[in-house]
């Protein structure tokens, strides 16, 4: 999230697209019934009637897959009726940035596009710089190559007619949510946006949300209070666990990850620190340096030192070019390239796409380790449905761990607020907490490598391992989270000096020994730690921030900046100099999230402590200025509609390229390599699928399905379907049916509802038809199984996230109740 959940209150209009939050984040929902008690507009587009909608003021349905061609129609809409906010697009956007004369769009395709690699050489996709390296700029936007003439002509083409065949939506329910949004383009005005899989889990997932970051920025809507970009995040620390590394191509705080070709760490630097020539651009990421070589210190303690490039050395890296996402993992191990996996805190054999394909990848390895709390799919896959025990080989392990209640901890929820939990109870039998576990393996891990060696043993015997007291024999029994959280805060192993711009007095703001007390502080000699920058300033000489309870609300506009803790630097809005002038005055006054008085800042911490107009308030780029133009993804600068990997029409209504010609193939249309098969158009899987959650149950139901009371509510696998389809096709409520796709099938109960309408969709009509993914065959017994059966292998070409809200699958009746 840009903003936090309390913001939502502020908002004039909320926009829930790719999301459910009334069902599936329904603790939150409430900032949204406070925003609209204080007279709030709420708008919600799903290809389904939820529970959201049900509260909406406006309602639209959309068929899935097609959020851009909907949100460039609303770009257009606004772009031809000039309701933008003129100052804030021309001094805080790119818009003004010159294009180089060679960028060009034709027929779906961005300048340097390679058909055989499927991918874009992006030399074009740059600005044009001045004679002192800055880009050029026309703030007239009349020049033909500046950003804002190339997004009005990229999207004049999304006209209502061409969306509304795209989407299915009719004409004057778009016009009634762009009217409606478009609202907040003046200054006191303010929108948001809530969304979540919905949008993230298609091959165009990342474009989708930058295809509404560019609507929030035309609007003015980016650091305003009720306004920004707010994910909401489907658990109540995966916002915590991608802060810290959880993903491929990342290290901890969002720092890339180092690859192979980068020798050295200078190496590695040079080609990862951004630089810039513009005065007034902060350019944030100039400091990487000093984060990587703090990460380096946490990492290897005394062993990190100059003179062997701060253990570099021994850190991990991918190969140049090398793809480590969840899909290529086990695509991958299907093929027999892993020996071992260890599946911690997760079930792959219901949460990944095309499951079937995982649960065979898992044959494959001689062991495996289920860290969970209670059985799952994953551990037991040897045993499941059209398995032979006797011919898998997989040694599979149990590890039974403790549930959130049972350990002491911090968590960081959606609104990148770091609050600590305590223990209530001790976990059950030999179940651990996690840190437990992982300090036993280390443990064992190190003593092999120090008795028997091995093929590079010092990236284990290097690392440094304070995590809880020791005991006479120089062992830590017993590790401690908070010995984990100082260091992802870090020290500082000397005195830290900042100097009065003014006065040229200098201060010492830290002590040699004493935790920082912000990130502002790391330095890259190494003399300082932190395992996490963005978190430096969580655990500070003053104590453990993420405790921290405060209740007052100074701004009275909910920052409250003393309950726990807000990364960075404890920012409730982040982007927020964007809220203000140049001379740092409130486009809203009656909601200002920062002001300068004529010394300081007042309000939220601010995006960079410079006075007003110092700088541009778009820090963590080198260019100072928010991107309506984006060279840096992989499938083109401006979001582009492109069709599903399966998809009900023939083609593409806006191009030739009917499938985003960025994405990874696995397979072959109709043909695929065995699991990764996929059809698109076949007469044999007519119907639009969509997966999403309820409210009972939680991710794959791990927790839930061994939970009595919520079977209860929620006890078994179904479908719903419209009262056309299911007239069309003969089933009624309650029967029992088969939901089938190129993959796999599942057993479900269909629910005939009103909650989903046929689209007519370039004038053939389509039906969608959705599904729970919560459900797998372990338990309940007559449960069913999951509906990642049925989802194919593709992902989106940035983040390989797989595409799972927009498929092709068919309905059969199966008889009985």
């Amino acid at each position: 999230m840009t903003n936090h959940w309390n913001d939502i209150a502020n908002a004039d209009v909320i926009l829930i697209m790719g999301g459910n939050p009334a069902e599936n984040h329904p603790i939150s929902f409430r900032w949204v019934d406070k925003a609209m008690e204080k007279g709030a507009k709420l708008i919600c587009v799903d290809p389904r009637f939820t529970r959201s909608a049900a509260k909406a003021h406006i309602y639209a349905a959309l068929r899935s897959g097609t959020d851009i061609a909907f949100l460039g129609g609303m770009i257009k809409h606004i772009l031809e009726n000039n309701l933008i906010q003129k100052e804030y697009v021309v001094e805080y956007t790119n818009a003004s940035f010159l294009v180089d004369e060679k960028f060009d769009f034709q027929d779906g395709l961005f300048s340097g596009y390679d058909a055989k690699g499927r991918k874009y050489d992006r030399t074009t996709w740059k600005y044009q710089m001045d004679a002192k390296g800055i880009p050029k700029m026309d703030k007239t936007l009349q020049n033909p190559n500046c950003i804002y003439q190339l997004l009005q002509k990229h999207y004049s083409r999304y006209n209502l007619d061409l969306v509304s065949k795209i989407t299915g939506t009719p004409k004057d329910d778009l016009l009634k949510v762009y009217k409606a949004y478009t609202e907040t383009h003046k200054p006191d005005k303010v929108g948001t946006i809530l969304y979540a899989m919905g949008w993230t889990q298609h091959t165009v997932g990342v474009q989708n949300i930058r295809a509404m970051a560019i609507i929030q920025l035309l609007l003015g809507n980016m650091g305003m209070a009720g306004g920004g970009v707010n994910a909401l995040r489907g658990e109540s620390n995966v916002q915590g666990g991608t802060d810290h590394a959880l993903l491929f191509h990342i290290i901890p705080g969002y720092n890339p990850m180092p690859r192979a070709t980068d020798k050295t760490l200078t190496d590695f630097l040079e080609r990862n620190t951004p630089k810039t020539q513009d005065p007034k651009s902060l350019n944030w990421w100039k400091n990487r340096p000093k984060y990587i070589v703090s990460l380096l210190k946490a990492m290897y303690g005394a062993n990190a030192a100059k003179e062997n490039d701060f253990g570099y050395s021994w850190f991990p890296k991918l190969d140049e070019g090398q793809n480590a996402s969840w899909l290529i993992l086990f695509d991958q191990m299907a093929k027999g390239k892993f020996k071992g996996f260890f599946a911690w805190g997760q079930n792959p054999a219901c949460s990944s796409a095309n499951a079937g394909k995982v649960r065979k990848a898992m044959e494959t390895l001689d062991w495996m380790v289920n860290v969970n709390l209670f059985d799952n799919e994953t551990g037991s896959f040897w045993k499941g449905p059209g398995t032979d025990p006797s011919k898998i080989k997989t040694e599979v392990f149990m590890l039974p761990c403790a549930a959130s209640f049972e350990k002491e901890g911090s968590i960081t929820n959606s609104s990148r607020l770091m609050q600590w939990r305590y223990k209530t109870i001790n976990p059950p039998g030999q179940a651990k907490p996690d840190l437990d576990i992982m300090h036993a393996l280390y443990q064992k891990v190190r003593k092999l490598y120090k008795e028997k060696g091995g093929a590079y043993p010092e990236p284990i015997l290097n690392l440094s391992w304070n995590y809880g007291a020791k005991g006479p024999d120089g062992t830590i029994k017993h590790p401690d989270p908070h010995f984990v959280a100082k260091e992802i805060n870090g020290y500082t192993a000397k005195d830290i000096e900042v100097e009065d711009a003014k006065t040229k007095v200098k201060t010492v703001v830290a002590k040699a020994g004493e935790q920082l007390g912000s990130f502002a502080f790391l330095q890259d000699d190494g003399s300082t730690t932190s395992g996490c920058w963005i978190y430096c300033g969580s655990y500070t000489e003053r104590g453990n921030m993420a405790a921290r309870r405060g209740k007052a609300d100074p701004t009275g506009i909910g920052l409250y900046p003393g309950w726990a803790w807000c990364w960075p630097v404890n920012r409730r809005i982040i982007y927020n100099r964007a809220s203000v002038t140049w001379e740092g005055k409130p486009w809203d006054p009656k909601r200002a999230v920062i002001w300068w008085d004529g010394s300081r800042w007042q309000g939220d911490v601010p995006d960079g402590p410079q006075p007003a107009g110092d700088i541009y308030p778009f820090i963590m780029v080198p260019e100072g200025h928010a991107r309506l133009f984006a060279a840096g993804l992989a499938d083109g600068p401006f979001p582009e509609h492109y069709e599903p990997l399966e998809c009900p029409i023939e083609k593409n209504l806006l191009s030739s390229q009917k499938l985003n010609p960025a994405v990874r193939l696995f397979g072959e249309p109709g043909i695929g390599a065995g699991a990764d098969k996929y059809l698109t158009c076949d007469p044999r899987f007519p119907l639009v699928c969509s997966t999403y959650r309820v409210t009972e149950h939680w991710q794959t139901g791990v927790m839930t399905r061994w939970t009595p009371w919520l079977v209860e509510l929620e006890p078994q696998m179904f479908v719903e379907l419209s009262r056309e389809l299911a007239k069309e096709k003969g089933i009624s409520n309650g029967e029992r049916v088969v939901v089938k796709s190129a993959r796999g099938e599942v057993d479900a109960k269909a629910i005939v509802t009103e909650r989903f309408k046929p689209f007519k969709i370039a004038d053939q009509t389509v039906h969608q038809v959705g599904i729970p993914w919560h459900y797998g065959w372990v338990t309940p017994p007559d449960g069913g199984d999951s509906a990642n059966l049925l989802t194919p292998t593709i992902g989106d070409p940035n983040t390989m996230i797989p595409e799972s809200k927009a498929f092709m699958v068919n309905i059969e009746k199966k008889g009985g109740k």
